[in-house]
């Protein structure tokens, strides 16, 4: 008796502990360490991404690095998402929700939202790219912002540096061009992505909060 008293004490106060814990972040989960790439998954191209100093490295041929951990079992609807950003001069890269892992080429399903502040792609990071794209530039190269994703339902808004530029609800029903098919809501992981050689991108502090349905 005396041992499952001790047992049931101590359960408590890691159940009150972790609560408290889950409390003071908000309901914010972390999906990378800051030490490697461990529940994250990239097929070819994988010298692209690294990991220093806390921050993911981008840097390298065309490559997708999709998160594959446990939260969620890496398959979210609503969410809010975050995540530091820095791009070096001329740089694209871009966040892919509700996707799902590709051994190559571009993720054909799900969204990107872009991250480009000088590239000579027209389309500005913050764009819900090919979808609401933005025209204006709102942070610099080589300045850490925060890039912030809110999916609820249908609707996507997307903030910079906690400024709204894309507040878009996708239309019941909606049909996209022919290859293009699975570039809608639904469900599914968070993608990085590698655009070209020339482009260096770091991101850290890559944080989810799941919301009801």
């Amino acid at each position: 008796m005396r041992n499952f008293s001790l047992y049931f004490l101590i359960s408590c106060c890691l159940c009150s502990c972790s609560s408290a814990k889950q409390s003071k972040t908000g309901g914010w989960i972390s999906l990378f360490d800051g030490k490697s790439l461990n529940n994250w998954k990239v097929g070819e191209n994988a010298e692209t991404f690294s990991v220093e100093n806390g921050m993911i490295v981008v840097h390298g041929k065309t490559a997708h690095l999709f998160y594959e951990g446990d939260i969620m079992q890496h398959n979210f609807k609503n969410f809010e998402f975050k995540a530091d950003v820095m791009t070096m001069p001329g740089a694209n890269s871009g966040i892919y929700f509700h996707s799902i892992y590709q051994q190559s080429s571009w993720p054909k399903k799900g969204y990107e939202v872009q991250v480009n502040n000088s590239h000579t792609d027209w389309r500005r990071t913050g764009s819900l790219y090919g979808i609401q794209d933005v025209k204006e530039v709102y942070v610099k190269d080589s300045t850490w912002f925060t890039e912030h994703i809110t999916v609820q339902g249908k609707r996507v808004i997307i903030q910079i540096n906690d400024k709204t530029v894309v507040d878009y609800t996708e239309p019941e029903n909606v049909k996209r061009e022919e290859g293009d098919e699975e570039r809608v809501i639904s469900n599914g992981t968070f993608a990085l992505q590698g655009h070209d050689p020339k482009s260096i991108v770091y991101y850290k502090n890559i944080m989810v909060k799941v919301l009801p349905d």
